[in-house]
């Protein structure tokens, strides 16, 4: 997180329905001008901590502050918060212009600072010149920005957004999000993103907060969460990964046999004894064809599928015995002789790769 004073905190949050508890003891601080996404997959909370930010939802216990104002029980207009949903939720029966404004009337701003914030907002979703048509003349990621402009135009100390790109295609969700980040950028105006897609929360996020079943699993900037995962789940569920069975040989200096073939990690694995049974995790980018001599690890296997997917070539190789897969990823470039299937080769990784997931509680990694 950037080094600032924090101006959304919510400490100790729980959200509990009749039949489950939803959320449970969220902390979080968010300084001014952050963009924060919350990652998870369906049901982990995610929506439901966004909307008690909102208002929507009143938290069960703990609290939620914006710039330094306790508001866990105050009503969504007091909070002064914009809020986008996945839906667009954009009135049929009004035009751009009137949809943008509609926070502004209700609030009863006079009709000539409304008619200017209008403009600029409009400006701001390069949409001038649509004032005067109908949300159902427009694309979805028209629309889309017309929501994000009528949640801008209040003014809102925190902006929300729930999902928002999830109902356009590929294409356009990639264009909207980087107009998303480069909108919030210039506005400076604290974000909080709820998606499932971890290519849009590492994309777009200063902070990222991974959840799982209602709790946090870890928060931290996107480059953290990727590369030094803090929990199993966090590993698994970011980005491509080789999950592999393995034994440890000598624990003192993370030496481990997959496939009966042994690799170093170069750091100890506390906890654990010789002969025990882990699962070790490799992402497919860090693996290589073996180029020599060098102080990798290498591991041997047949190559059973080939994949040419433009800038990068996908192979999946099947290690010795019951050893599973390997999948590694590796840049198409000049030159590169790729190999055949069914021919045997070694790939080599760093040991510092190499992670040692022990169960729920937490990734080990190599230094």
């Amino acid at each position: 997180m950037s080094a600032q004073p924090a101006f959304l905190v919510l400490r100790g949050v729980r959200k509990e329905f009749p039949a489950h508890v939803a959320v449970q003891g969220f902390d979080l601080e968010v300084p001014r001008g952050d963009f924060v996404s919350f990652l998870g997959p369906s049901g982990c909370g995610k929506t439901t901590t966004l909307r008690m930010i909102a208002g929507f939802e009143l938290p069960t216990s703990g609290t939620i502050s914006i710039d330094g104002q306790d508001v866990s029980q105050t009503s969504p207009h007091d909070r002064n918060v914009g809020m986008v949903f996945q839906s667009y939720a954009l009135f049929p029966n009004m035009n751009v212009a009137d949809n943008i404004g509609f926070g502004l009337r209700v609030r009863h701003v006079k009709k000539d600072a409304i008619r200017r914030k209008v403009g600029e907002m409009l400006d701001l979703i390069h949409l001038s010149g649509k004032g005067g048509q109908y949300p159902y003349e427009l694309s979805g990621g028209m629309q889309q920005r017309v929501a994000l402009a009528r949640a801008l135009a209040i003014e809102p100390r925190v902006l929300l957004l729930d999902e928002p790109l999830s109902a356009l295609d590929a294409k356009i969700r990639v264009s909207l999000r980087q107009e998303i980040r480069a909108i919030q950028r210039q506005l400076g105006i604290t974000t909080v993103y709820v998606t499932h897609d971890q290519e849009e929360a590492l994309s777009l996020s200063d902070t990222v907060v991974v959840m799982s079943e209602g709790r946090v699993e870890q928060v931290g900037p996107p480059s953290a969460i990727y590369g030094t995962p803090a929990t199993a789940f966090v590993a698994r569920f970011v980005g491509q990964l080789n999950v592999l069975a393995a034994t440890v040989v000598e624990p003192s200096v993370g030496r481990i046999s997959v496939a009966g073939q042994e690799i170093v990690m170069r750091k100890p694995l506390p906890g654990l004894v010789a002969g025990s049974s882990v699962t070790v995790a490799i992402r497919p980018e860090t693996i290589d064809l073996d180029a020599g001599a060098d102080a990798s690890e290498r591991l041997q296997g047949v190559v059973d599928d080939l994949q040419f997917l433009g800038p990068v070539i996908r192979v999946r190789l099947r290690l010795d015995g019951d050893g599973g897969t390997l999948q590694m990823d590796t840049f198409n470039r000049p030159g590169l002789v790729p190999p055949e299937l069914g021919q045997r080769i070694t790939v080599r990784f760093p040991g510092s790769a190499c992670m040692v997931l022990d169960g729920s509680s937490g990734a080990q990694e190599g230094p």
